[in-house]
């Protein structure tokens, strides 16, 4: 039972670390074209926009998991609305944010229920 609570208090914010590492290889293409290097930089601050978005979301959601869920759903949300002609890319990218969503609900939900005993 340790172990389970263990496994489900920490998933959403590894799986986090894993999104943001999948999501900040596509900046790797500020790096291509004959550009100066400070429009490579500026090109590569704005590639980690949604990088620095998430990394704030799991900052902020770290003892409150409610609002890790709803921030999250509402990055799912906005990213669907954006990215509406592309269904692909909703899925590729909004799927894993509805999936954090869905696990940090669950943590809120079990930490709930565990400080309810």
């Amino acid at each position: 039972m340790v172990l389970r609570n263990t496994i489900l208090r920490w998933a959403p914010r590894v799986l986090a670390a894993a999104f943001m590492l999948f999501i900040s290889l596509f900046a790797l293409d500020a790096f291509e074209g004959q550009q100066s290097f400070g429009q490579k930089a500026l090109s590569l601050f704005m590639h980690l926009i949604p990088t620095w978005t998430c990394l704030l979301v799991v900052a902020l959601s770290w003892k409150r998991e409610w609002l890790g869920s709803l921030l999250f759903s509402g990055l799912a949300v906005t990213y669907a609305v954006w990215a509406w002609g592309h269904p692909s890319w909703i899925l590729a990218i909004g799927g894993p944010l509805v999936l954090l969503a869905v696990l940090y609900a669950v943590a809120w939900r079990m930490r709930k229920s565990a400080s309810l005993r």
